[in-house]
C-alpha cells in the first residue's frame, strides 16, 4: 500500500512536475531537526525512528513538500547519551536554526535537551515516554508516545479485571524504569492494588534471578509487573521462566517490538503488555479508524526497509505528521504560530492513537489508546 494513503490531502497542495519543484525550486527548505539514539544501547528505539523520518520526509517532498517548500531533515545520533542529546539539541537550535524538532528517543535525552529548547522557543515533539516530559506542561515541548502513567494505569486495570489485587513490581533504575516505578506505585495506590514486593535492577545487570527469587518467595504476590526497556526486560523474562514462576506476568510498553521477542525467545510466551495496535493491525475491527493508518504504515515501512515494524518508529511517524499538520495549519514556520497550532490539534488519528492536544495536555492521548497484547507461540495476540 502506498505511503501516500497516510497523508492528508493538504500535502498535495504544491504541484510536482517531473520530480522537481516548480515555482518553488528556490524556496527555502523547512528544517526538521532530530537527535535520536540510532546507535548504542537504545538503538532499538532510534534506528526505526530515523528510518521512518527519512522515508516520510522523502515521500512528502515527492508530493510537493509543505506550503510549497521542501522538508530538510537534519539529524544527529546521540548514541543514547543524555549529554550528547543536549549538545546536539543546542546545535540544532543555535547553528542549524531548525524550524521544529521531532526527536529525542529516550526520556533522559529529552529531559536533558528540553530546557535549552524551551529557552530557544523552538517547537519540540519528543518520542520518549515518561510523563515528566509533558507533565507539568512545558510551553514548547510535546510528545507522541503514551506516558508511563498511562501504561501503569492500563496494566493495573487489566490486572484488576483478572481479580488481581497484590503484585510484585520489578523495574530498571534508568530514567524510563525509575519514572515507570513511581507512576506504578502511585497508580496502584489510587486503584487499591497493593505492591507487596518492590525491587529494581541496573541497566548493566546481566542477571535478575536474585530480585525475582524474592518475588517468587512472597506468597502474597498474585502477578508481576516489569517496567523497563532495552535488553534488561528480556533478561528478566528469561530469568522468570528459568525460576519456574507461573504467576501472570506483565511488561511495559517499553518492549513493544519484535526485537524483544527475538531476545526473550520462548520465555516470553504468556506475558502481557500495553501497546499500540501496530503489532496486530489485522486484529483490529474493520471499522476501527486506526486500522487503515496502522496497516499502511506497517506495509510501507516493511517494504522500504525489509524489516519488521516497531512501535518506536510509529512514534516518529506520528511526530512528523503532527509537525507537518501544525505548520500547514499555521500557514508558516513562525515558531509561535506552529506551537499554538500544535497545541490545538484535535482528532488526529495516528498509528499510536487519536491525538487531542490542548494547552493543558501536550501529549493528547489517554490510557485507552493502549491495547493489551499477549505473546502466544512467539507472536503478538490482541487480548483487549
Amino acid at each position: 500500500m502506498s505511503t501516500k494513503l497516510l497523508r492528508r490531502t493538504g500535502f498535495l497542495a504544491a504541484t510536482l512536475v517531473a520530480g522537481v519543484f516548480t515555482g518553488a525550486q528556490a524556496a527555502e527548505p523547512i528544517k526538521i531537526g532530530t537527535f535520536l539514539s540510532v546507535t548504542g544501547p537504545a538503538s532499538f528505539l532510534g534506528d526505526p525512528e530515523l528510518k521512518t523520518l527519512q522515508m516520510y520526509v522523502e515521500d512528502i517532498n515527492e508530493d510537493g513538500g509543505v506550503l510549497g517548500r521542501p522538508l530538510e531533515l537534519i539529524h544527529y545520533d546521540d548514541e543514547g547519551s543524555a549529554s550528547s542529546a543536549r549538545n546536539y539539541a543546542s546545535r540544532l537550535v543555535r547553528s542549524d536554526r531548525v524550524d521544529i524538532i521531532v526527536g529525542g528517543s529516550t526520556t533522559g535525552g529529552t529531559m536533558a535537551a528540553a530546557p535549552l529548547i524551551e529557552q530557544s522557543r523552538t517547537p519540540f515533539i519528543s518520542l520518549a515516554g515518561a510523563v515528566v516530559i509533558t507533565d507539568p506542561v512545558k510551553t514548547w515541548v510535546f510528545k507522541t508516545p503514551q506516558s508511563d502513567r498511562m501504561a501503569a494505569e492500563r496494566v493495573l486495570t487489566a490486572m484488576q479485571e483478572r481479580g488481581i489485587s497484590k503484585i510484585g513490581l520489578i523495574s530498571g533504575t534508568g530514567g524510563f524504569g525509575r519514572s515507570g516505578r513511581e507512576q506504578t506505585l502511585a497508580m496502584a495506590e489510587n486503584l487499591g492494588i497493593e505492591v507487596v514486593e518492590d525491587v529494581t535492577y541496573s541497566p548493566s545487570d546481566t542477571d535478575m534471578t536474585a530480585q525475582l527469587t524474592g518475588i517468587r518467595n512472597n506468597s502474597e504476590v498474585e502477578a508481576v509487573f516489569n517496567f523497563g526497556f532495552g535488553q534488561s526486560p528480556a533478561i528478566v523474562t528469561r530469568n522468570y521462566a528459568q525460576l519456574g514462576i507461573e504467576l501472570p506476568f506483565y511488561q511495559s510498553h517499553g518492549v513493544a517490538s519484535n526485537s524483544f521477542l527475538d531476545l526473550a525467545g520462548e520465555a516470553a510466551n504468556g506475558l502481557r503488555l500495553p501497546a499500540s495496535p501496530l503489532l496486530v493491525p489485522d486484529s483490529l475491527p474493520a471499522d476501527d479508524p486506526q486500522r487503515p493508518v496502522v496497516q499502511a504504515y506497517k506495509e510501507a515501512y516493511e517494504a522500504r526497509w525489509n524489516e519488521s515494524v516497531s512501535t518506536f518508529g510509529a512514534y516518529a511517524y506520528d511526530g512528523l505528521q503532527l509537525a507537518v499538520m501544525a505548520i500547514e495549519n499555521a500557514g508558516s514556520t513562525d515558531a509561535e504560530a506552529v506551537r499554538e497550532a500544535l497545541e490545538n490539534i484535535q482528532g488526529y488519528v495516528g498509528v499510536t492513537g487519536t491525538y487531542n492536544m490542548s494547552p493543558d495536555d501536550h501529549n493528547g492521548l489517554d490510557a485507552d489508546s493502549f491495547r493489551i497484547l499477549e505473546v502466544v507461540d512467539g507472536d503478538w495476540k490482541l487480548i483487549d
